[in-house]
């Protein structure tokens, strides 16, 4: 017998086992909803540890060691299923799991963000907002503040760079000073040397820049004997610059914020990725989304126990649901807090109950907000 012939044969009995497959779950997830109608009658608890760990024990009994890993994976998947199944059937009706949405600020906007004129936040806010009153701020808490007081109607900050990954403090303040994300764009970094007119690479003894300015030119960094110098931002770093007056110094920043103080580029496009881009978000005071808002963040934190994180997303797979991204942030030595970005709608049924669910699962949950993104070039 060919090979072809022998798979196809295989294929099958994995055929004919899979159709007696398929009844025998729908059974015992129809058994499943009964189940959770006399819990929650009963007002108990959906998951029961002590039940699930001895239908493991069962079921391993039942198969040769070399499979024992593989069943004991697939009962708690089944049970992980079924546990979402109920939580279902308790959750339909739950209270909004994202405030109303309401409408986007008309008339004059005022938009803060970090930094200087020049900064590369100043360059999302005209991308966004180019009719905008801009407020630069020392710090990023001082853009949340500004927002949460209502001294302006948005704030933009960074959150992520395509480089050197997610912007930890961001994600810390939306949850310190509950404000929701209500837009989203990438704009591309193109990072210059930029210094005094006729400065020269032999002059440079130091190069000031943002953290993640000096993180994304590495690479061209690397081996340069010159003092690196952390600023609040590049365009601060350039301001330093014109304010040393010494063509030893030089400054990591944009062409932009270069030609606005006077400086001149003195090696482009210095970044370790030509591909360098960094993700902007917009923060208000309520929630802005409609049928167009494709993007939904979410933070949480789970039970310290071995399978807590994948309950929580296990909603998602159930129901085909595309998860961006997740990054963790320590809230203690052995307890973290998680944020997730799920592609949908929060109007769209099917995510909105894969949202109760995951909240079910967790011991904190919030949405953080439902939104579009869009692309900015520099």
């Amino acid at each position: 017998m060919e090979w072809k012939e022998q798979l196809a044969e295989l294929r099958t009995e994995v055929d004919n086992i899979d159709e007696a497959l398929i009844p025998l779950f729908q059974k015992r997830m129809d058994i499943s909803k009964r189940v959770a109608a006399v819990k929650c009658e009963h007002n108990l608890a959906v998951e029961d540890e002590i039940r699930e760990n001895q239908i493991v024990e069962k079921a391993l009994n039942y198969v040769e060691d070399d499979i024992k890993s593989e069943t004991d994976l697939l009962m708690r998947t089944i049970m992980g299923l079924s546990r979402e199944y109920q939580r279902r059937q308790q959750f339909s009706g739950a209270t909004p799991i994202l405030p109303p949405a309401v409408k986007p600020v008309t008339g004059l906007v005022t938009c803060a963000y970090q930094g200087v004129p020049g900064a590369w936040g100043e360059q999302a806010v005209s991308c966004l907002y180019p009719e905008a009153e801009r407020r630069p701020v020392e710090h990023f808490v001082d853009v949340f503040t500004a927002v949460k007081n209502g001294e302006v109607d948005y704030g933009v900050v960074p959150i992520e760079n395509s480089k050197t990954g997610a912007i930890g403090e961001i994600y810390d303040l939306l949850r310190k000073y509950g404000c929701y994300i209500v837009g989203r764009m990438w704009i591309s970094i193109q990072q210059n040397l930029v210094g005094l007119p006729e400065t020269k690479i032999t002059d440079i003894r130091e190069v000031l820049s943002h953290p993640e300015g000096l993180k994304q030119c590495s690479r061209y960094l690397y081996g340069k004997a010159w003092d690196q110098t952390a600023c609040r931002n590049t365009a601060v770093a350039v301001k330093q610059v014109v304010q040393a007056g010494e063509k030893k110094k030089a400054a990591i920043a944009s062409r932009h914020a270069a030609e606005l103080y006077g400086l001149e580029v003195i090696e482009p496009n210095i970044m370790d990725s030509a591909d360098n881009r960094t993700s902007f978000v917009v923060i208000s005071r309520q929630p802005e989304y409609d049928e167009q808002s494709n993007l939904i963040s979410v933070t949480f934190s789970t039970q310290h126990r071995s399978g807590a994180l994948c309950e929580a997303l296990m909603p998602f797979m159930a129901d085909g649901l595309n998860l961006m991204r997740i990054e963790s942030r320590p809230v203690s030595a052995d307890k973290y807090r998680f944020f997730a970005e799920i592609q949908g709608n929060i109007n769209d049924k099917r995510v909105l109950s894969a949202l109760r669910q995951a909240a079910a699962t967790t011991e904190y949950f919030e949405v953080l907000g439902c939104y579009g993104v869009t692309t900015c070039e520099e």
